[in-house]
């Protein structure tokens, strides 16, 4: 695996090196030539009304608005985004009810190299306090970047691997914040210094925070109902604690126990930058302590966990970009990334009860064309290995191996006002399990799994202003090595998992549509799409007696939850609308709406898990070159549609406001930003959360955001 790695770092040598004799170009942000803001993610760089897909790119004062510590709590508010709300510390995004294995989260065009997708209690490694922009693709064109990624793909980019030298031979930039419901403390900073051709970046970031302070209860209604028929003690009691009974569980108000956290990440980096390429490595080291939301006792017999997380990640990049100049190729693009993860789960007791070790390395090389007419388009290729061992008390899944090798191309072909744009993607996986001597419950050896994906679609421009899209796609996704060989008790989910080392293929139809209409004084982005699976993969509750069987005497503590295969449907919209009221005095005022709905239903079963509701989110802003002010409102309705295993979640309001201002001008990044989010301190719960009846969202939280441009 490292001599892949080697050899890839080794190719991006040869890329730059015909470009090292060229002059050190600019920094400029991703634009075309008409200013509009460009999708980078996109392996042919397209405006965003451009793609036959829902996209969000967050950059600039948006980003410093809505940063936070996670990048599911920062995305939260996009079109089509929720988050998995597994406390404050854990919080990955969901796009278009799709989570875990169906989204790809990256950081430059290349995975995290984590455990965020094994567990929804483990944080994504990914810094948003250090990212420059997030780009966030809905929908099947994501599919360049894996079978997994059906749902879409958020892309983090940074500074790590500088791709340009900065104007006048250095730039620094410096975030610190202040969020009041955990009395969260963050800072971050990265600097850049050209030192003849070369760019060398420093980087690093610290955030602390206590536990989370809610609105209303911490456990929701149905949770509190059960609490209160109860008799007894939620858990042994510790000689030296004080009992607490059931009602005090119920009528909990406040803090949520056990949510504390500190996080630090330091990385250096260095790159070789002409007018005509860059070749760049970087280092980071990832440090973390998080306490993960305490499951309070609601029945006699039930335990009241509060474990806490250390997790530590040494991760190497590479990245490579060269321009040919050549009448066929017009850039060549490598990216590789290669990390050692891991963490322990640490008991109360300072007893460490289950260890998560992985190593993942990844790289891709893209072959951009050289336009040529109305044609162009990129290929590449993309190779992927991850290594898992989860060893202790928790171990629901064996030593394990998922390889991956993939082929991919899209083209497209402008003819005057109507663009035709197809992807083609074939992906080797093989995934084998090595359980140890004493694992005899696990299954022990290797699937195969070739997938072939494709979409084709088109767009009709009826003017510069508006366009529509549609887009058809074919997707096959192979079962994860969670879905086919997990079977032991996950406490973080609170079930006995269960896969199944029979699965096959994953198969969906997608069809979206797509519309944009942006004029002098109103925008509209606005998608529509259905999925038609066959054989989707879900877990469902069953019988104890059957995790008991597959146990092979050993102990079943938690419900039991198999994996399954069935057909589904998922189907739903976003829309993102504004308006321009007026202009007067500098300042415009715009009103903006958006919403996003989505129903899955699995066959023969009902409603799949954890689907986010209907959710409507309007503003009112002022906005000028120096002050900004907004203020907005958030209605997510009552989720009743749900499975057996699931309880109903309430609908919640939250009002925000903000005022962000530039005192040197709108050329100048340097902010400060001040909001205030839930202002009425209402009782919020997530419906996708895993942890919604034991832990909402944060109470009445006032920030204060300032960033340092030099």
């Amino acid at each position: 695996m490292f001599q892949r790695f080697l050899g890839a770092s080794l190719a991006a040598l040869a890329f730059a090196q015909a470009a090292s004799a060229q002059q050190i170009s600019t920094l400029v942000e991703p634009q075309d030539q008409t200013g509009e803001t460009v999708v980078v993610t996109a392996p042919v760089q397209r405006t965003e009304d451009e793609l036959l897909q829902g996209v969000t790119v967050l950059t600039g004062a948006e980003l410093d608005r809505q940063i936070r510590g996670t990048i599911g709590e920062t995305l939260a508010r996009q079109p089509g985004v929720s988050a998995t709300s597994f406390g404050p510390n854990a919080s990955r995004p969901i796009l278009r009810g799709f989570q875990g294995e169906r989204i790809r989260v990256l950081t430059d065009g290349i995975g995290s190299f984590d455990a965020s997708n094994t567990s929804v209690d483990h944080p994504v490694v990914i810094d948003p306090l250090l990212a420059e922009r997030i780009e966030v693709l809905r929908g099947p064109s994501a599919l360049l970047f894996g079978s997994s990624a059906v749902g879409g793909v958020v892309n983090v980019l940074d500074r790590r691997i500088p791709r340009t030298a900065p104007e006048g031979g250095a730039r620094a930039d410096v975030l610190a914040s202040y969020g009041s419901a955990a009395e969260e403390r963050s800072a971050s900073g990265s600097a850049d210094v050209a030192l003849g051709r070369f760019v060398l970046n420093a980087n690093g970031s610290y955030l602390k925070s206590d536990d989370l302070r809610t609105g209303g209860y911490i456990l929701s209604r149905d949770a509190r109902r059960q609490a209160l028929t109860q008799v007894g003690l939620p858990q042994d009691v510790e000689e030296g604690e004080e009992p607490v009974g059931f009602a005090a569980n119920a009528n909990l108000r406040g803090e949520i126990p056990n949510t504390a956290a500190e996080t630090w990440t330091a990385g250096v980096g260095g790159s070789l930058v002409t007018d005509t390429g860059h070749l760049g490595i970087a280092y980071q080291r990832y440090d973390s302590f998080v306490g993960v939301p305490a499951r309070l006792a609601t029945e006699v017999g039930q335990e009241q966990e509060a474990p806490r997380l250390d997790i530590r990640q040494d991760r190497f990049d590479l990245r490579a970009e060269v321009e040919t100049g050549g009448g066929l190729l017009d850039r060549i693009r490598l990216r590789a990334g290669h990390a050692d993860y891991r963490h322990f789960e640490i008991e109360p007791s300072g007893e460490i009860g289950t260890t998560f070790l992985s190593k993942g390395t990844e790289g891709r090389v893209e072959l951009v064309q050289a336009q040529r007419g109305g044609w162009q388009g990129a290929t590449g290729a993309q190779y992927f290995n991850r290594r898992i061992d989860v060893e202790g008390e928790e171990a629901f899944l064996p030593r394990s191996e998922t390889e991956q090798f993939g082929l991919f191309t899209l083209q497209s072909v402008q003819a005057g006002p109507v663009r035709i744009e197809g992807g083609l993607r074939y992906e080797r996986t093989e995934q084998s399990s090595r359980p140890g001597p004493d694992q005899l419950q696990y299954f022990r050896g290797e699937r195969r799994f070739d997938a072939f994906s494709g979409s084709l679609g088109a767009a009709y421009a009826f003017s510069d202003r508006v366009n529509i899209g549609v887009n058809l796609s074919r997707t096959e996704r192979a079962p994860s090595a969670e879905e086919l060989f997990s079977n032991g008790n996950h406490k973080g989910t609170q079930a006995y998992e269960l896969g199944d080392p029979g699965f096959g293929l994953e198969k969906s139809w997608g069809l979206e549509g797509t519309f944009h209409a942006h004029g002098g004084r109103f925008s509209l982005d606005a998608s529509a799409f259905y999925n038609d699976f066959d054989d989707f993969i879900y877990e469902s509750r069953v019988s104890q007696e059957v995790c008991e069987a597959a146990a092979l005497g050993g102990e079943v503590e938690l419900a039991c939850f198999q994996y399954r295969q069935r057909d589904a449907r998922f189907y739903g919209f976003e829309i993102d609308a504004s308006v321009l009221l007026a202009e007067t005095g500098g300042y415009r005022f715009n009103a903006d709406l958006i919403a996003d709905y989505v129903r899955a239903t699995i066959e023969n079963e009902g409603p799949a898990p954890r689907i986010p509701p209907l959710r409507l989110l309007g503003g009112l802003e002022m906005q000028g070159d120096r002050l900004s002010a907004r203020v907005e409102a958030e209605h997510v309705f009552e989720q009743d549609r749900v499975t057996e295993f699931e309880t109903p979640t309430d609908d919640f309001t939250l009002v925000n406001a903000s005022l962000s201002f530039r005192p040197f001008g709108p050329e100048n990044r340097t902010s400060v930003v001040l909001s205030a989010n839930n202002i009425f301190d209402v009782e919020a719960r997530r419906h996708a959360s895993f942890l919604k009846d034991f832990a909402p969202l944060a109470g009445r939280d006032l920030r204060a955001t300032l960033r340092i441009g030099l």
